[in-house]
């Protein structure tokens, strides 16, 4: 999400969904209630959080007889959620029909597609090692993906964590090899900026040193042009270094790159200009570690999954600059527990993944995809 046109997952939002995001995220549009902030981050404070409840059904008439839960433990009577009792999840993004989306399960190597009221379905199956924090962790679609069916996919083996291309009926290729792996520290994003450039956020693999070190893959956002697979990958551009814990990367419309990573003193928002340079200062810090994760741009705002702090954060910014206008808007706190990701339908509508099987408290259904119901009367994504 670097250099070019704005990624799949923006373009395939409809026009009228990505003007709507920025509504939402306005100051005044969303109502939200300012009692219930928290201080992420010291100034302003990190926004007007307020929870918000799930649509529930409508009651049945007094002379109806009252509807039977089925006698399911993966089902949810929660209309909002589009998949249950999948395994604690790693990337999410939106298919170019923009009503389903592809979900990681970051232990088992799965890649499933859910549609609302549909059973998950595999799409392929990829090895991987789960044994420290990695596995499965993002994928990225090819941008023809309509005609090439072809996925990108972020991955920890026994030696490196690595990117590879996977297409139907085949065995999964390596595209770059040798990230570096550690006990801790092995997140990574994926996300295309344009035709022929993926962009790949690495994590520091617990070692800040390296994160620093040009001569390492770690801690860095890396652009890959040469996307064959090949026996020797060509090594990859460094367009940043000195990053942390990864937690997102996606694009805008003007082909700037958003940048998400947890560091020791602070979780932090960058934003990569299409010349390549930052700026010098982060574009948003929370001092309280809330935990940046995934993150997505549509029409001059950028969501991101606080694991942590479990809810979305919505940043409204300047499209010229890529200055944050105002304080961030905390989406669905505390509703669904820890989200590790978000992307946007083609409805306009946040759709996140949930990671309480890592280090949460999840309930039965849990993992889950779920869209993010929005707040009574503030401003919609349709």
């Amino acid at each position: 999400m670097r250099m070019g046109g704005p990624s799949l997952r923006g373009r395939r939002a409809t026009t009228a969904a990505v003007c709507s995001i920025a509504v939402f995220a306005a100051v005044g549009c969303a109502r939200f209630d300012d009692t219930a902030s928290s201080p992420f981050t010291p100034e302003p404070t990190f926004g007007s959080g307020a929870e918000v409840q799930p649509k529930e059904p409508s009651a049945p008439s007094p002379t109806a007889p009252s509807p039977s839960v089925p006698d399911d433990p993966c089902f949810d009577r929660d209309p909002n959620v589009v998949a249950t009792c999948l395994d604690s999840t790693g990337g999410l993004v939106m298919l170019p029909d923009g009503g389903s989306a592809m979900v990681t399960e970051r232990r088992t190597g799965r890649i499933l597609l859910v549609t609302p009221g549909e059973p998950p379905t595999e799409f392929a199956s990829v090895p991987v090692d789960s044994g420290t924090d990695g596995g499965l962790l993002d994928i990225a679609l090819s941008p023809t993906f309509s005609e090439d069916r072809l996925v990108y996919a972020y991955i920890t083996t026994a030696v490196d964590n690595r990117v590879v291309r996977i297409a139907p009926g085949d065995v999964p290729k390596d595209v770059l090899t040798g990230i570096p792996r550690g006990d801790v520290g092995n997140a990574g994003a994926l996300e295309f900026s344009r035709p022929g450039e993926l962009m790949v956020l690495t994590g520091d693999a617990g070692n800040p040193a390296a994160a620093a070190d040009p001569g390492s893959l770690a801690g860095k956002l890396l652009g890959v042009t040469s996307l064959a697979a090949t026996p020797t990958p060509p090594r990859p551009a460094i367009v940043l270094s000195g990053l942390g814990r990864a937690g997102g990367v996606c694009t805008d419309a003007e082909g700037a790159v958003w940048v998400a990573d947890r560091t020791v003193l602070e979780d932090r928002l960058q934003r990569v200009r299409t010349d390549g340079t930052t700026g010098g200062a982060p574009v948003w810090t929370w001092p309280d570690k809330p935990g940046v994760a995934g993150c997505t741009v549509a029409g001059g705002a950028v969501a991101i999954a606080l694991t942590d702090a479990q809810a979305v954060a919505v940043l409204t910014t300047d499209r010229e600059t890529g200055s944050v206008s105002s304080a961030p808007a905390l989406l669905a706190q505390k509703l669904y527990g820890r989200l590790g990701d978000v992307t946007i339908s083609g409805e306009g509508q946040i759709w996140a993944s949930t990671v309480n099987k890592s280090g949460g408290a999840p309930v039965s259904t849990d993992d889950r995809v779920v869209k993010l119901p929005l707040p009574s009367g503030g401003g919609g994504f349709d």
